[in-house]
C-alpha cells in the first residue's frame, strides 16, 4: 500500500509544531539534506537583490503649501497649475523609477520646503 502526498500533508496538518520540527530534523538526518538550504535558494534569493529604482511620493504639502509647490515645480519642470494640482492631490507620486541618489536628493529638497515625502 502506497501513501499519497495528500495523506502525508493531512497527517502533518494534524501534528503540533514541535512534532513538525522533530519530523523535519529526522528527514534532514535520514536524507542528508538541510531544509534551510532550499529556503535560501528560493524566495530569499530574490529578496536579497538590491532595489535600483525608487518612487518619490508626496504624502502632504506641510505647513507651507506654496514652498511645496515651488519645490515640485523645480524638481519636475511642471507648470504652476500642474504642480499645484499635484501637491493638492497628495498622496501622489512626484517621480517614479528614479535612482537612489536622485530619490534622496528630491526627498531632501521637498522636505526642506516643508513637504511630507516618502521614498519607496
Amino acid at each position: 500500500m502506497s501513501v499519497t502526498k495528500d495523506q502525508i500533508l493531512d497527517a502533518i496538518a494534524e501534528m503540533s509544531v514541535m512534532d513538525v520540527v522533530a519530523l523535519v530534523e529526522a528527514m534532514e538526518e535520514k536524507f542528508g539534506v538541510t531544509a534551510a538550504a532550499a529556503v535560501v535558494a528560493g524566495p530569499a534569493a530574490e529578496a536579497a537583490e538590491e532595489q535600483t529604482e525608487f518612487d518619490v511620493i508626496l504624502t502632504g504639502a506641510g505647513a507651507n503649501k506654496v514652498s511645496a509647490i515651488k519645490a515640485v515645480r523645480s524638481a519636475t519642470g511642471l507648470g504652476l497649475k500642474e504642480a499645484k494640482a499635484l501637491v493638492e492631490a497628495a498622496p501622489t507620486p512626484v517621480k517614479e523609477g528614479v535612482s537612489k541618489e536622485e530619490a534622496e536628493a528630491l526627498q531632501k529638497d521637498l522636505t526642506e520646503a516643508g513637504a511630507e515625502v516618502e521614498v519607496k
